[in-house]
């Protein structure tokens, strides 16, 4: 038989719903928002100071200016599709340096980085050190290849 002290203890409540009428457990002619003022009639922005915009955070911020303002900031990397490594030989390591010397990369793939993407089909086992999707790595699993981990570059 369980005791009552070995119960688990649930000590969460739901919120009181506000402004719902009597049922809401909050009823009646305020609706527990107090008597007057703009949080009792409506909804107020996160980011509203009042009327003081001079020293608002908003104006307070740095300006992105230009022509790429909304775009973000960090690059995506270079997306390789496993279609283009059937240009290695079997058994050989793919890498940084191996996809500048074949020419599927050009001197960007260093400083954005690169992902292999599995569009296509592999035809032979390649020995591949960069990140891969994992559709990609089925494939070169598939292709008896393997996937080394970055730290063995």
């Amino acid at each position: 038989m369980t005791e009552l002290n070995k119960l688990a203890k649930i000590n969460t409540r739901k919120s009181k719903r506000v402004g719902r009428g009597f049922g809401s457990g909050k009823g009646g002619h305020t609706s527990g928002r107090g008597q007057k003022g703009q949080k009792a009639r409506g909804k107020i922005g996160l980011a509203f100071e009042g009327t003081k915009m001079k020293k608002s955070l908003f104006k307070r911020l740095p300006l992105r200016r230009g022509k790429g303002k909304f775009k973000p900031s960090k690059a995506k990397k270079i997306i390789v599709n496993i279609k283009y490594l059937n240009l290695f030989k079997k058994d050989e390591v793919v890498n940084l340096e191996s996809l500048l010397k074949k020419g599927i990369l050009n001197r960007d793939g260093q400083t954005l980085g690169v992902k292999i993407l599995g569009d296509g089909d592999l035809k032979m086992a390649l020995k591949v050190a960069l990140p891969c999707s994992k559709g990609a790595a089925a494939k070169i699993k598939k292709a008896g290849g393997e996937i080394l981990s970055l730290k063995d570059k």
